[in-house]
């Protein structure tokens, strides 16, 4: 199986908790460790302090880590993992004191990879010194241990917590991007579709003007003459110019009928082009609700609803820390479009229109349209948008 078929994401996670595991190999050696204590004068209890801090720190990582690389979390969720990665801190110094050793030390490094995926940049540099140098004191504790070699220690250490920084803040980047491909994949095909849907309607119309100003015409013209001509001969010969008149008659009365129902399907059917853009989606389930065939008449409008679409789903992704949202598109029986928009996700107390929402509501108002928005702190967001189909008066 090629590497690119795994999930990047969950492999820095399993790596850091191999390295965990590691960390723990010395806990196997019992009797050797106990035996140790004793000799330095210290308790034996001190083995299953030191054994129940590493298995804490195990568990608190991997609930910490267990949906790394989730979107847009709410305030509560980020104050969590602050105070988890705290804990973490806190389990790691324990295990260093308890076992006198520079284990606590590559227990950082595990946390290490946490922090780009919870603090930014700097928040996240600023927390990864720190708590390498929090470390001097217990450094500084040991015996024959100086100042200055406590600080060249947690140098040493802080090193390889840079590397593992920095490559977990590359996972995290190339995550980033790796949505924005998606997202703009997705408008790019469902852009392509309502194109294809435009051509063939265009396509349709040609063919009917074509078929109306030329074939028509001509049959028109056709049918003119052979009247004339049914005036001008008699007998036998008078007999095949009035067959050929009807023949004439019927052609062009089946023109027309095909002219007709080229222009009565002349909508845009925008099924395929919503469809494309609501999958593969990341962290958000979006439930689509419209008609089987779902069309619009003007392509302008068509173009107006999807651009919403793709705003409404954007926002969603980035703002709303969301996992469910449900779109709904219909005719209402006021001749109007309908988007019905609303997510699971934290909401606002104080909603503020950002550049996405204003140009929204400067589109819908273009038509006639409007924007009704609805949310609450812990209650998720609604959004309805109406379209006249016909452009207002």
């Amino acid at each position: 199986m090629p590497a690119s078929a795994f999930n990047h994401i969950q492999l820095l996670r399993y790596a850091s908790l191999f390295t965990y595991a590691c960390v723990g190999i010395p806990l196997l050696q019992f009797e050797t460790v106990i035996a140790e204590m004793l000799e330095r004068g210290r308790p034996a209890y001190f083995y299953d302090l030191w054994l129940g801090c590493y298995l804490a720190f195990g568990l608190v990582f991997w609930f910490l880590t267990h949906d790394m690389g989730a979107r847009n979390p709410s305030w509560l969720r980020r104050l969590v993992q602050v105070l988890l990665l705290l804990v973490l801190n806190l389990l790691a110094i324990a295990v260093g004191w308890l076992s006198q050793s520079g284990l606590c030390a590559l227990l950082l490094v595990v946390v290490s990879v946490a922090l780009p995926w919870i603090l930014n940049l700097q928040v996240g540099v600023a927390w990864m010194v720190l708590q390498n140098f929090s470390l001097l004191p217990l450094f500084a504790s040991w015996p024959n241990y100086s100042l200055s070699q406590a600080i060249w220690q947690a140098a040493m250490y802080l090193g390889i917590s840079t590397t593992t920084f920095v490559t977990s803040m590359i996972a995290w980047q190339q995550a980033e991007a790796r949505e924005e491909q998606r997202r703009l994949n997705a408008e790019l095909r469902a852009t392509r579709a309502l194109l294809a849907e435009s051509s063939r309607l265009g396509e349709r119309m040609r063919i009917s003007r074509e078929l109306h100003d030329l074939v028509g015409h001509h049959l028109t013209a056709l049918s003119l003459n052979l009247e004339v001509a049914s005036h001008l001969v008699s007998g036998q010969a008078q007999e095949h110019v009035r067959q050929a008149q009807s023949v004439a008659r019927l052609l062009l009365s089946d023109v027309r009928e095909v002219v007709s129902q080229l222009r009565e399907d002349d909508s845009i059917d925008l099924t395929a082009a919503l469809h494309t853009l609501v999958e593969g989606v990341p962290g958000l389930q979006i439930h689509l609700d419209l008609p089987a065939r779902f069309t619009v008449d003007d392509p302008r409008r068509a173009q107006l609803l999807l651009r919403c679409a793709q705003e409404i789903i954007t926002n969603t992704v980035r703002h709303a820390g969301a996992r469910n949202l449900w779109l709904a598109f219909e005719r209402t029986s006021d001749r109007r479009l309908a988007i019905h928009a609303r997510d699971d996700g934290h909401g606002s107390a104080q909603l503020k229109h950002g550049n996405g929402l204003s140009g929204m509501q400067e589109r819908l108002s273009q038509f006639g349209g409007q924007l009704d928005i609805a949310t609450a702190k812990d209650q998720g967001f609604a959004l309805d948008a109406w379209l006249p189909m016909e452009a207002t008066q």
